[in-house]
């Protein structure tokens, strides 16, 4: 197995001469350069080597795909989770002039014979599959007639089953290799741990492959967590000291957006509620005044943000605990996008608790196993709620990654009271070592308490010395002690194995020294305020600085773009992304080869809209 490549230590040189992939990255997407890490990944493609890339949401992702995808011979199939997702990539390549299509369920018969007829004819080089609809006998022996070229699987962590969003129906591409054996696969997903990218590794690639890391770290967001106390007060303090920009608000119910929306609207906020209960073309409309208008506010449940391009979000508030840290991680990362900075708050409680775990109990096709694992990553999300210590640093720990202290979360801004709990912390550690590190943490607070369940009594821990060594200390402090143990880098979860609580190298450490252990006695009870005071006027700040002059013709352009894409059944977005229009309206094009040196702008939207937006601009 290669070693995993870390984006942000690579400095390769660029090439003294444009080569192929240079070509259809202007031509096509109408850029002058890669973003961070994407470069690798296409040329790894490009020379026949499968990859696994692992980049955050924002990165480009799709376009390390799509241009080897027209730089090689042959078809590229591309493995999509959600219809809607792949729609808007296909509508998005067709108006830049590129030959794709997608088969789904969505489309009649009749449409998904004619696509695959083209197809068949060679007329079409990017085609977007459901894995339902790939992994069927008579489409993969169909398939194995054609020249395909590559394989690309978006959204992949839903191949593993220890990935958050395991489907089964994604596991059957771990076949793929059998039909397709010397055809390069493209792995791509924001959110996967070290046990989630081995295990795709294992199920996916036969053979030579790279793993491709980019760094999990987004700076320019500020992480907070406050206690659930009264959440509609919350909820209305907060976004009106960010009144006239653009968030998301993450509920768990559909009938929660839209008592969120309401309620927002009712204190003069421009508020909509999106939810998968929404017509196709409610959902349309709604995601085009997202992208559209600068200060909407959406009330959304998870299935708002795949695929929506707003650089510009400025922050993204939960009223409710999301189901996983990777969760978490992708949908606090549709804010900022820009780079520019932005706000993410997250509300959390005791019921968030019970009804997330109750979710899990009540999945009736996972196994326990499965069940265990999705257990011990909602643990992980709370671990990362009564951190005490630096937020960023807990999350990036989850992924593998170290960072110094970062100076821009709540715990940073506004440190908490700590007590300390050293002889607590040893008290745990004994129980995990008496116990032979294979037990998780359910267990290891049963041995500290004295609890005789079934399972401890046959192991025989009521006879070590550990046993109900804490049974004056409440079962909630001392689940939040090993939270906040794990959090500070003194143990750590074996998710992978059988969510065992390990002793770290740091833990083995602090057991042999004389160091100190200090805690959050109510991790949660400690507000925010201070480190929201000192973001909500930062929060405001637009995408790019412009002119009030450029800022009204960036408004033109956005209602032009808007009616293009009502035109074409499209979201605002596939006809031109925010930072395109920004720089539209700050290099005012006025021919054609100026409008050709607009950012993003390729060969055929220049030909399909390029005098619509100059004669917007001369107006």
């Amino acid at each position: 197995m290669k070693p995993e490549v870390n984006f942000t230590d690579m400095h390769l040189p660029m090439p003294s001469s444009k080569t192929q992939h240079y070509h259809v990255l202007k031509e096509t997407f109408g850029y002058d350069s890669f973003r961070a890490g994407q470069e690798e990944v296409v040329e790894c493609l490009l020379n026949g080597t499968s990859v696994l890339a692992v980049m955050p949401t924002g990165a480009g992702k799709s376009l390390c795909f799509q241009v080897p995808a027209l730089v090689k011979d042959g078809l590229t199939l591309v493995v999509s989770p959600l219809v809607a997702l792949m729609q808007d990539q296909v509508s998005a390549l067709k108006l830049a002039g590129v030959a794709a299509d997608a088969i789904h369920s969505n489309q009649d018969r009749e449409a998904n014979v004619e696509v695959w007829q083209r197809v068949a004819n060679g007329d079409i080089k990017i085609l977007y599959l459901a894995p339902e609809r790939l992994m069927t006998e008579r489409m993969l022996n169909a398939l194995s007639r054609l020249p395909v070229s590559m394989i690309a699987i978006d959204e992949a962590h839903c191949l593993s089953q220890w990935g958050p969003a395991f489907r089964p129906d994604y596991a059957e591409l771990g076949n793929l290799t059998n039909f397709f054996p010397n055809v390069p696969i493209a792995a791509m997903t924001a959110t996967a741990d070290e046990a989630t990218r081995r295990d795709i590794e294992i199920q996916l690639f036969n053979g030579n492959h790279e793993t491709f890391v980019s760094g999990f770290d987004r700076p320019n967001l500020t992480l907070n967590v406050s206690m659930k106390k009264g959440w509609k007060d919350q909820l209305i303090d907060y976004v009106q000291s960010r009144k006239g920009v653009s968030g998301i608000v993450y509920c768990l119910s559909r009938k929660k957006t839209e008592e969120v929306a309401e309620i927002l609207r009712g204190e003069g906020i421009n508020a909509i509620a999106y939810h998968a209960g929404l017509s196709a073309e409610e959902r349309t409309e709604r995601q085009n005044r997202f992208v559209t208008e600068p200060d909407l506010v959406v009330a959304a449940t998870v299935a708002f943000g795949m695929g929506i391009d707003k650089p510009d979000v400025r922050y993204v508030f939960h009223t409710d605990m999301p189901s996983s840290i990777e969760a978490y991680y992708q949908e606090i990362g549709r804010a900022g996008r820009d780079g520019k900075e932005a706000d993410v708050h997250m509300l959390f409680g005791a019921g968030d608790i019970r009804l997330r775990k109750q979710f899990i109990e009540q999945e009736t096709n996972s196994d326990d196993d499965h069940k265990r694992r999705e257990v011990s990553r909602l643990n992980s999300l709370i671990t990362y709620a009564e951190a005490s210590t630096c937020r960023r640093q807990t999350l990036l720990q989850y992924f593998g990654e170290e960072t110094e202290v970062c100076g821009n979360c709540d715990n940073c801004l506004s440190p908490v009271e700590m007590k300390d709990g050293t002889e607590r912390a040893h008290m745990i550690f004994d129980a995990i070592f008496d116990t032979g590190e294979r037990y998780g943490q359910a267990h290891i607070i049963d041995v500290i308490i004295g609890k005789e369940t079934e399972k401890l009594l046959k192991a025989g821990h009521d006879d070590i010395s550990s046993f109900a060594q804490g049974a004056d200390i409440p079962r909630a402090e001392w689940q939040s002690l090993v939270r906040q143990m794990i959090s500070q880098g003194l143990l750590e979860v074996d998710i992978a194995g059988y969510s065992g609580l390990l002793i770290t190298r740091q833990g083995q450490e602090f057991q042999r020294s004389n160091a100190n252990f200090s805690y959050r006695d109510d991790a949660l009870a400690t507000q925010t305020q201070k480190a929201n005071r000192k973001k909500a006027k930062s929060s405001t700040t637009p995408s790019i600085d412009l002119s009030e002059r450029d800022s009204e013709l960036l408004l033109t352009l956005k209602k032009k773009r808007l009616a293009l894409a009502k035109e074409r059944g499209v979201p605002a977005y596939v006809i031109f992304t925010d930072k395109t229009l920004e720089d539209m309206a700050q290099r005012r094009p006025a021919t054609l080869e100026a409008f050709e040196r607009v950012r993003g702008v390729g060969k055929s939207k220049l030909k399909k809209f390029a005098e619509e937006f100059m004669a917007v601009i001369a107006d």
